[in-house]
């Protein structure tokens, strides 16, 4: 039972983590992407401006979509496969 419960909690988390980082570059609900408080700290600490213009830019902002996107295949992978990874889990193959 431990096991099912690790692979659902897995699967949730992979939806919840991939369709964040879909919709936060680019949605104001979560804040501006560009006027990020840790962000401008670590630029006017490391004296690199560049860190901001390159995570402000819109082919960073794809990458971090990419990932959301990455995750929620893996998610639609793990329910698909859900009784694999349960035995895998269990050490059963």
């Amino acid at each position: 039972m431990v096991e099912k419960l690790t692979v659902i909690f897995f699967i949730v988390l992979c939806l919840l983590l991939g369709s964040y980082l879909i919709l936060a570059p680019w949605d104001l609900l979560f804040g501006n992407w560009s006027e990020n408080y840790l962000l401008a700290l670590v630029t006017d600490k490391s004296g690199f401006p560049v860190i901001q213009r390159t995570v402000t830019s819109n082919w960073f902002r794809g990458a971090v979509t990419g990932l959301g996107v990455v995750n929620i295949l893996v998610a639609f992978w793990e329910a698909a496969n859900f009784k694999h990874s349960v035995a895998m889990l269990q050490g059963k193959k």
